[in-house]
């Protein structure tokens, strides 16, 4: 295992996410809830899945586009969806 690949994705992700509307809805759940350890449970789980989707995508792609094909249409989606943001705001 890489453990610099480790500690960049956990960076890169980690403050990605602080302050999200993911966070918003588990602090409103939790809130709400009588179990706090059934929404992190819950919150947990839904990260994992969501980044276990993400890489097995990305695997995919990966076998069937070379990586600068891949970064470059990353980036343009980047760009459209921020564009549309601002747009729609």
């Amino acid at each position: 295992m890489d453990i610099k690949t480790i500690v960049t994705s956990f960076g890169l992700i980690f403050l990605a996410e602080l302050g999200d509307k993911t966070q918003f809805a588990a602090l409103c759940l939790s809130a709400d809830s009588k179990s706090r350890l059934a929404v992190f449970m819950g919150a947990s789980l839904a990260l994992v899945t969501s980044a276990l989707l993400a890489v097995v995508l990305g695997a995919f792609l990966a076998r069937c586009f070379p990586p600068y094909v891949v970064k470059t249409v990353a980036g343009i989606l980047f760009i459209v969806m921020g564009i549309v943001m601002l747009i729609t705001r």
